[in-house]
């Protein structure tokens, strides 16, 4: 198994061959959000790389979820917006057919000099966890989490009602390119349901759209994610999840999501090892 979301065509490097590790839990024929968002980041940031924007910050990436991407190929098409000395748009197009199942827009702006007055900011952020229990790795492996528990890879010591975090080594985009720091943010920020929306039951909402903010790029690809608000009203959550790297904080996704109970996932069936295969629960 390729340990990627997607492999390209041999006969047209432009289609997105998704891999098994792309399958969602919701179904067999659905692609999770994570391969989806990292697909749109790939693409997004190819345009920027091409025109020599490498420097610029991709300050905030929002993606709608709104028809789902199934495990068949597809092509991602970006076109810029607007370009100019300080900041550069895009647009970016996932496609299966005829079908546009997802889209997402990218602000990149170039870093400055930061200003002098004083302003606020929280005294307390959410932080990386302990080397000694989560050595730092540039190479996939299963997220770890943190709730009520302590930080582990085991998904059942973590479905409960506590509050959580997590702490994720993203997976390469397309197989035999390595995953950069903004794809690995991207695409970790999909997970942002975990932290968000994941209960006692298990996981009973599907992410609807995301946003990701932020101030510079990740060092590396672990990305920690930590909840900071939930709100819900008749099945329509909102919520706030701060993001980090080893050096620090990053930023925020914000996402919505709708309550999906009648295909809820509980993590007392779905287990999964380093390679991304499916195993037998930890009991």
């Amino acid at each position: 198994m390729q340990i990627s979301y997607f492999h390209l065509d041999g006969d047209d490097d432009t289609l997105l061959v998704p891999n098994d590790l792309a399958c969602s839990a919701w179904s067999k024929d659905q692609m999770h959000g994570v391969a989806v968002s990292g697909a749109l980041a790939r693409g997004a940031e190819q345009v920027t790389d091409a025109l020599g924007l490498g420097a610029f910050v991709p300050a905030r990436f929002t993606v709608d979820l709104f028809r789902p991407a199934r495990m068949v190929p597809g092509r991602v098409s970006a076109q810029v917006v607007r370009q100019s000395s300080r900041l550069c748009l895009v647009d970016v197009d996932l496609t299966q057919g005829e079908d546009r199942v997802a889209r997402a827009s990218a602000l990149f702006l170039r870093p400055t000099e930061s200003g002098t007055g004083e302003l606020w900011s929280p005294a307390e952020r959410p932080g990386p966890p302990p080397e000694d229990v989560v050595p730092p790795s540039d190479r996939p492996r299963v997220p770890f989490m943190h709730s009520s528990a302590e930080w582990s890879q085991n998904f059942l010591e973590h479905q409960n009602g506590a509050r959580k975090e997590s702490w994720s080594t993203a997976v390469p985009v397309v197989h035999g390119e390595p995953a950069t720091p903004f794809q690995a943010a991207a695409a970790s920020a999909d997970g942002a349901s975990l932290v968000l929306n994941w209960g006692s039951k298990g996981v009973e909402h599907i992410n609807t759209d995301l946003t990701l903010t932020l101030a510079r790029r990740p060092v590396g690809v672990e990305i920690g994610l930590s909840a900071v608000d939930r709100v819900e009203i008749d099945g329509v959550v909102v919520g706030t999840v701060a993001v980090l790297d080893r050096e620090g904080p990053l930023g925020n996704v914000v996402v919505t999501a709708l309550s999906n109970l009648k295909r809820a996932i509980d993590f007392a069936d779905v287990q999964y090892d380093d390679d991304g295969q499916r195993v037998a629960p930890n009991v």
